[in-house]
């Protein structure tokens, strides 16, 4: 399939915009009727890519500036946190103070021996990858912008009503609702691999929430019985490789709104976490999975945990694969108001007001990944 796309190059200058020359609706609605997502226009030999991925120069440099800088530095390093031995008391006491400290300073670690086999990780990757790089008739069968569809294929969920530039990614999610979902209705190309994983994830979830709430001074059981990490959406990214990869990005800087989100990414490299006014990447780690706290749990731990900017960088020499599991609370209680934890309170007050999961994604989704905070709009007056 031929995906014909106006380019920088061959279509408007980069720095005009008057509507009269460059259209970005019209250019993303041809786009999006492709069905091909951004592999198709790799597909299709593209050297320039669309208008609408190009982000500004400010939001997608990669060398230290006035502000914001890059940091590849060992002095600047996400935590990573063995959960080996976490049974024994002695060994579960180091483990809840390095995730405290972790939550705390950076709202990211890196876990290694969490008790997920290593080829149902290297599986679940390759399967992904499998899938994105079918041949585009196989995959346009599966592309939809139908958020009640519980698998779906697309590229940039908010695509059509984001005015921000577009990111260079396509992304299959599966919307788990309670931590169930039919195996008949994911791709076969991944459907056995979807299967164990998610299986796997969710059994862990359980042991990282008992650590959270161990790690916040409540009882173990504390996070487990707010029923605040029930429901899991899946979220499968395929970053192919840009030809200018220094124009855009492959997701723009974004808290996740989410209660906790586990990460699990290829050896490719990309991911980074704003720290400290730096950039800091995420390397990969052989086994290992990525942890951040979401922006309901910094509302109910009222700011003692964090959650904090990240981005991927868009890549020039072999795509990236990176599958996201959110965690939400439970279908029954998306109207159910979560508000701060009163035992974390000790006589500060709230300094959100109290919201509920279907409020505060209603307005993640109408602003899309805009690059600005969502936790602020739901500030206390």
């Amino acid at each position: 399939m031929e995906v014909i796309i106006s380019t920088a190059a061959n279509s408007v200058p980069r720095d005009q915009d008057d509507e009269s020359i460059y259209n970005k609706a019209k250019q993303v609605k041809a786009f999006d009727d492709t069905r091909a997502g951004v592999k198709g226009l790799v597909d299709s030999g593209v050297t320039k890519i669309p208008t609408f991925f190009v982000h500004p120069p400010e939001n997608v440099q990669r060398s230290s500036s006035s502000n914001t800088s890059y940091s590849s530095s060992n002095l600047q390093q996400v935590p990573v946190i063995d959960l080996e031995g976490i049974e024994t008391c002695g060994r579960r006491l180091k483990v809840i103070n390095e995730i405290r400290n972790a939550s705390e300073t950076w709202g990211f670690f890196q876990m290694i021996n969490h008790g997920i086999p290593v080829n149902v990780l290297d599986e679940m990757l390759a399967s992904v990858k499998r899938f994105h790089e079918q041949p585009q008739e196989v995959k346009m069968e599966w592309y939809s912008r139908d958020s009640k569809r519980p698998v779906r294929f697309f590229c940039n969920g908010d695509l059509l009503v984001n005015k921000s530039p577009a990111n260079w990614r396509d992304t299959i999610a599966f919307d788990f609702q309670d931590g169930e979902l039919d195996p008949c209705l994911y791709p076969q190309i991944c459907r056995e691999a979807v299967s164990e994983y998610i299986k796997h994830v969710i059994k862990m979830s359980k042991t990282i929430s008992e650590l959270l709430s161990e790690a916040l001074g409540l009882r173990r059981d504390y996070l487990s019985e707010l029923e605040c990490m029930e429901t899991e959406s899946l979220v499968c990214h395929y970053y192919p490789i840009c030809p200018e990869p220094d124009l855009t990005l492959g997701t723009t800087k974004h808290t996740d709104p989410s209660f906790l989100t586990i990460l699990l990414q290829d050896n490719t490299g990309g991911l980074q976490v704003l720290h400290q006014n730096q950039w800091v990447d995420v390397p990969p780690e052989e086994g290992a999975l990525v942890v951040n706290i979401g922006d309901f749990m910094q509302l109910i731990s009222n700011d003692k945990f964090r959650s904090v900017e990240h981005r991927v960088l868009a890549g020039g020499i072999r795509p990236r694969t990176s599958i996201a599991c959110f965690f939400y609370p439970s279908t029954a209680n998306k109207f159910k108001p979560y508000g701060a934890v009163q035992e974390l309170l000790s006589g500060n007050p709230p300094i959100y007001r109290e919201t509920h999961i279907a409020e505060y994604l209603a307005f993640f989704r109408s602003k899309g990944l805009d690059g600005i905070p969502n936790l602020p709009h739901f500030k206390r007056a």
